[in-house]
């Protein structure tokens, strides 16, 4: 392998300037952990499922206060820097307002059901929500335009009230729930200051198009706001399609020019599952059965995802659109978010509550679960995930700005720090120098970006760094994956990059494994194999500089239980089959791309 990479002992030191009266600003950015995808009780579905929580609770909770859930007590070990509560657009907040002693739902079926509220009530009221979701129906007794713009202004009030600049970042946000047959479309919006008069749901419109004409029209009104599709792996293959819009149409340039300016991240993972890619679509991986979930939105029915449904094959299909059209719409940012509908952003594997109200709280009956409404087991559910981004300042301008020019990374729920950076002139003395991250940005690209013009007969190097969450496991290695594309074939190749210890790679180039000590029987491990950070150098040794490429890093820990084991012990329950008893969490880069000379950027 020609490939090189090195690993010294370095952590990078932000450089702090304070410019104005108090705020710090960090010219070589800082890592800031948040999550922007979370559910209250004002998401009707949330709702239903007797969650209690408002925004007030879930700003409260990533800030590190002990607030509520389901009767208990629950709090971060870990704070965080920021969130985005993003509560379905449809009828948003209407419910909880209209339960109110003579509210407009009295004496509907809808204030029957929820009249007491009952756990059967709740549930006859979430499949009937399901049923109106799944076929895009409006709801007669929630049309109550006055009531849905009192709501939103409490709902945007409470972002504003805890923001808190340089401390803690606050957005204006709202999911739209497109989901047409149970095919998952949901993107979220995020809005970089002042939010919309109101939201716009998929009650106006399920289609994506109609979404980003919505977003354009709030653009010319002065606004600046982003959308992050999420879930491609319940989408049934039509989150990437390539082949139609939603509509029925042929795919035009102008379609993949207003997808790519509306939408430049996607959420990588969450509580159902990642949507990096499966084990059927990338063999060859064997770390790409992590966290799968199969089913579509709401319905015990499997997904088809052949095509369509995963980020790492829509890399590759977004190269080949480039061929043939000029533009690619994939070169999609990775993100990651809860979408909890609890209300509290409890990522932790030692602290999680649940996630889904009384679909999953914390009993026996819940670990031992073998199916859902939904299909999948409550056990299935991830404790994921969290974004991070690289920003010069915990505002909400520097952290939107960051995930606009996709300067980020998801994890699959802890904290996880990692950077990756390309260039051509990187040497492999480049990582001893103590000024390497000033370097890598002049001298290079960071993730997100696009490597410029090579020199003739050079292939790219890359830099990785990945420091371990200090709550959780050491790391185990780091990876890059390359999805290559030339004349409208896609292949992808998995590299191991740095790694702890002194495992060498057998004849076949695989790495042997870093080893387990996990104890199933008290849900515990230990940290005595693995690394605190890893970082190298690599240079691409099957670089073809007439392909198209996407390259992204992945860093993996070690092995540690799962939420699903801790649980099983401490209530005394036999491990449930339906779930993996262990896990290796991981972080994802978001991609640096390569495009030959000759085929527009």
């Amino acid at each position: 392998m020609n490939s090189r990479w090195s690993k010294p002992a370095l952590c990078s030191v932000a450089l702090l300037v304070f410019v104005g009266p108090a705020l710090a600003q960090a010219p070589e950015r800082i890592a800031f952990f948040g999550d922007i995808h979370l559910h209250t009780s004002y998401s009707t579905d949330a709702f239903l499922l007797m969650t209690r929580t408002t925004p007030d609770d879930s700003y409260r909770f990533a800030q590190g206060q002990e607030v509520e859930y389901l009767g208990h007590r629950v709090k971060r070990k870990a704070p965080l820097d920021f969130l985005a509560v993003t509560d379905h657009a449809e009828y948003l907040g209407v419910v909880r307002m209209a339960l109110k002693p003579d509210g407009p739902l009295k004496g509907t079926r809808w204030g029957d059901w929820l009249a007491g509220d009952t756990v059967e009530g709740s549930a006859a009221a979430y499949k009937e929500l399901l049923k109106a979701s799944g076929e895009s129906a409006k709801i007669d007794e929630f049309e109550n335009p006055a009531l849905q713009k009192s709501a939103w202004d409490e709902y945007v009030a409470y972002a504003d009230k805890y923001y808190a600049p340089g401390r803690f970042t606050t957005f204006v946000a709202f999911e739209w729930t497109s989901a047409p047959g149970n095919q998952n479309l949901h993107r979220n919006v995020i809005f970089r200051g002042k939010g919309p008069d109101v939201p716009f749901s998929s009650k106006e419109s399920n289609d994506p198009e109609q979404l980003w004409a919505y977003m354009e029209r709030q653009r010319k009104a002065g606004l600046t706001l982003l959308a992050i599709p999420h879930n491609g792996n319940a989408s049934n293959g039509l989150m990437f399609s390539t082949e139609k819009t939603l509509s029925g149409a042929p795919i035009t340039r102008d379609y993949l020019e207003r997808r790519r300016a509306n939408e430049p991240l996607t959420e990588v993972a969450q509580v159902k599952g990642q949507s990096e890619t499966h084990p059927l679509l990338s063999p060859n991986d064997e770390f790409a059965s992590f966290e799968l979930y199969e089913y579509l939105i709401g319905v015990p029915r499997k997904a088809n995802f052949a095509t369509g449904s995963y980020i790492r094959q829509a890399y590759g299909a977004g190269q080949a659109l480039q061929e043939k059209f000029g533009i690619n719409p994939f070169k999609l940012g990775l993100v990651g978010g809860t979408d909890f509908h609890s209300g509290v952003s409890a990522t932790e594997e030692s602290a999680y509550p649940g996630s889904h109200g009384n679909q999953d709280p914390k009993t026996l009956a819940t670990i031992t679960a073998t199916t859902s409404i939904g299909g999948e087991p409550p056990v299935g559910a991830s404790a994921a995930a969290l974004t991070g981004v690289w920003a010069e300042a915990n505002t909400r301008e520097a952290i939107f700005d960051a995930l606009q020019r996709k300067e980020t990374f998801g994890t699959s729920g802890g904290r996880i720090q990692v950077r990756f950076f390309g260039g051509w002139n990187f040497g492999s003395d480049t990582l001893s120098r103590p000024d390497w991250v000033r370097r890598a940005y002049t001298e290079g690209v960071p993730m997100g970006d696009d490597l410029k013009a090579g020199p003739a007969g050079l292939a790219p190097t890359f830099i990785v760094q990945a420091l371990k969450d200090p709550d959780s496991g050491n790391l185990d290695r780091v990876q890059i994956i390359k999805v290559e594309t030339r004349g409208g074939v896609s292949k992808e190749q998995v590299f191991d990059v740095a790694w702890s210890g002194d495992r060498k790679p057998d004849l076949t180039g695989k790495l042997p494994s870093v080893g387990n000590t996990v104890d199933l029987a008290k849900a515990s491990y230990e940290n005595s194999i693995g690394a605190v950070e890893l970082m190298g150098t690599w240079q691409d040794p099957t670089f073809d500089p007439s392909a198209s490429a996407t390259y992204y890093a992945r860093a993996i820990e070690i092995p540690t239980p799962r939420w699903s084991t801790r649980w099983a012990v401490e209530l005394g329950s036999p491990l449930n089959p339906e779930a993996p008893p262990m896990l290796q969490e991981r972080a994802w880069t978001s991609p640096i791309w390569y495009t030959p000379p000759g085929i527009a950027r």
